[in-house]
């Protein structure tokens, strides 16, 4: 097991990246370059630093208010041993935290990527698929482009089949007459 993680970076409290308040780690590397990434700056393999899992555990666990982790990118499934041994940290708090992790790949394809399922095991929910410029939505909850899903999935895992998290539909928009 690995004790240290390549990251772009970190933001200790958020409320973009999932539901509730939220410690995001942005991996250091990515495969997929989709243009118009939010975060270019995370795509080059040797960027970033290496810091000990340990230390990020201890951050974490200084903020009491937290609801959840989320893993962001970069590709976190591009370090799957190194996500996989944080999230077995966070997961044995005794405060249970919630973990959501994006990826450009799909559900289906990270079944096949080689210690992708292991993360996912460990993880609650799951934004999938590229950010496709093209498809861009900004009135989407916790996504980029309308052809990422965002997945429960423990209901996932009981379904046997992918089901998608409630916060994922976005109510129909409401037209407003003036007087």
């Amino acid at each position: 097991m690995t004790d240290k993680i390549r990251i772009a970076g970190i933001i200790r409290e958020s409320i973009v990246d999932g539901k509730g308040l939220r410690f995001v780690v942005f991996g250091q590397g990515c495969p997929h370059r989709c243009p118009g990434c939010h975060n270019p700056q995370t795509h080059d393999f040797s960027g970033g630093k290496s810091v000990p899992i340990a230390s990020l555990v201890q951050e974490i666990r200084k903020n009491p208010l937290l609801q959840g982790v989320t893993f962001s990118g970069g590709e976190p499934f591009a370090q799957p041993e190194a996500f996989s041994a944080l999230a077995k940290e966070i997961k044995a708090f005794s405060r249970k935290l919630d973990l959501t992790v994006y990826s450009g790949y799909t559900y289906e394809q990270l079944l096949d990527l080689p210690g992708a399922p292991e993360l996912l095991a460990l993880c609650d929910y799951l934004i999938d698929g590229p950010f496709i410029l093209e498809e861009r939505d900004i009135s989407l909850k916790f996504r980029g482009s309308r052809n990422q899903r965002y997945i429960d999935l423990n209901r996932t895992r009981l379904a046997g089949k992918v089901v998608l998290a409630a916060e994922s539909i976005v109510p129909a928009r409401k037209r407003y007459q003036t007087a």
